[in-house]
C-alpha cells in the first residue's frame, strides 16, 4: 500500500487483502465488477454473486487477465427470489469457513410495475429485503474483523419519506422513481440498525454509495424513463458523472480503509457527492430516525421469515 492521503484515497491505499474473502452481490458489471477486481488485485478470494452465471463467468476471466494469481469464483444468486437467497447463502456456507467482506451491492433502479417472486415490489424486494436476507443467513460466518458494506445512492433521498405502511404502494399510484429513492433509504436504515446491534468489537455494519456513475446499470435504468429524463441524463452526463472505477472507491474505502467506523456512509466528496475521491458523508434526516429502523427490522423479519443470529440484539453498539 501507498502512503495513504484520506483527502485523496485511491485503490492504491486498500491495504493488503490475502487471506480474506470478499463475496460481492451483483460483480459482474459496474461497481461492483470495478471492486471485486480492486480486492482481488489486492490479494482477496473474491466470490462474484450473480443472476447470470455466464456473465460472472466472463466477469471472472477478465479480472484474472489483470490478476492472474487471483482466486475469483463465481456464485449464482437471484435477489428477487428469497428462495435462491437462500440457496446462495447454503452453498456459501458449505464453501467457506470464514466471510471477510461482505458487499451488498445489486441495484435495480426505476424498474417499471413489477413484483419479486415472493410478490414485493421488485425495486423495494431486491435492493433491500434480498440483501436483508442473505447478511442474515451468512452474519455468522463473520469474524470480528470483517465487515458489511450495502451499497446506498445519492437517490436515496428522492421520493419523500418512506411510508413503511404501504411498501406495496397499494393506497397511491406506483411511482417507480419513489420506489427506487426509498428501497436506497431503507439500505442505510437497515445499515444504521445493524451496526447499532452488532457487538463492540465485532463486525462493522458500513454504507456507501458511488455518486453519477457512469455504467451500464445506470444507462439501462434511463430507458424506462420519460424522454426528458433521458434528455437531460444526456446533457449532465458528462459534468456530473464518474467512471466506475471512481465509483466503486466509496465502496472500496468503506470495505478496508483502517480508519472506517461503524455506522458510517461513504460517498464522493465533489459537489452534491456527484463525483470525487471518497469520504464520509451525510445521509437525509429520516435515514437517522432509529424508531422507523427499528419498525423496518421487524418488517423485514416479517417478510422474509429470516431471523438474525442471536448475538444481534438492539443496543448492543451505539454510532452516531
Amino acid at each position: 500500500m501507498t502512503g495513504s492521503n484520506p483527502a485523496h484515497w485511491t485503490a492504491q491505499d486498500i491495504p493488503d487483502q490475502h487471506g480474506r474473502t470478499a463475496v460481492i452481490t451483483g460483480a459482474n458489471t459496474g461497481i461492483g465488477f470495478e471492486t471485486a477486481k480492486a480486492l482481488a488485485l489486492r490479494g482477496a478470494e473474491v466470490v462474484l454473486a450473480v443472476r447470470d452465471t455466464n456473465k460472472g463467468k466472463c466477469a471472472a476471466e477478465e479480472i484474472t487477465l489483470v490478476a492472474p494469481t487471483a482466486r475469483v469464483h463465481v456464485q449464482r444468486l437471484d435477489l428477487s427470489s428469497l428462495a435462491s437467497v437462500r440457496d446462495t447463502a447454503g452453498g456459501l456456507r458449505d464453501a467457506y469457513a470464514r466471510i471477510d467482506l461482505l458487499i451488498n451491492n445489486v441495484g435495480v433502479m426505476y424498474t417499471p410495475h413489477r413484483t419479486t417472486s415472493d410478490g414485493y415490489k421488485l425495486q423495494f424486494g431486491t435492493n433491500h429485503l434480498g440483501h436483508f436476507a442473505l447478511t442474515g443467513l451468512l452474519l455468522d460466518l463473520l469474524p470480528p474483523a470483517s465487515r458489511v458494506v450495502t451499497v446506498s445512492s445519492a437517490g436515496h433521498r428522492m421520493g419523500g419519506p418512506i411510508d413503511l405502511d404501504d411498501l406495496d404502494w397499494r393506497r397511491r399510484p406506483y411511482d417507480r422513481t419513489a420506489s427506487y429513492g426509498h428501497s436506497k433509504l431503507a439500505n442505510l436504515l437497515f445499515t444504521y440498525e445493524l451496526d447499532r446491534r452488532l457487538p463492540a468489537g465485532g463486525p462493522l455494519a458500513v454504507a456507501a454509495h458511488p455518486g453519477g456513475a457512469d455504467t451500464t446499470g445506470s444507462r439501462s435504468a434511463m430507458s424506462h424513463s420519460s424522454a426528458l429524463t433521458r434528455a437531460a441524463f444526456a446533457a449532465i452526463r458528462p459534468l456530473l458523472l464518474q467512471s466506475p472505477e471512481r465509483g466503486a472507491l466509496p465502496v472500496l474505502r468503506a470495505a478496508t480503509d483502517p480508519g472506517v467506523r461503524g455506522g458510517e456512509y461513504y460517498g464522493p466528496r465533489g459537489f452534491q457527492q456527484s463525483k470525487g475521491y471518497p469520504k464520509v458523508v451525510r445521509s437525509c434526516p429520516q435515514s437517522y430516525d432509529t424508531e422507523l429502523q427499528r419498525r423496518l427490522w421487524a418488517l423485514s423479519q416479517e417478510m422474509t421469515g429470516i431471523e438474525f443470529p442471536s448475538g444481534t440484539q438492539p443496543g448492543r453498539h451505539s454510532h452516531e
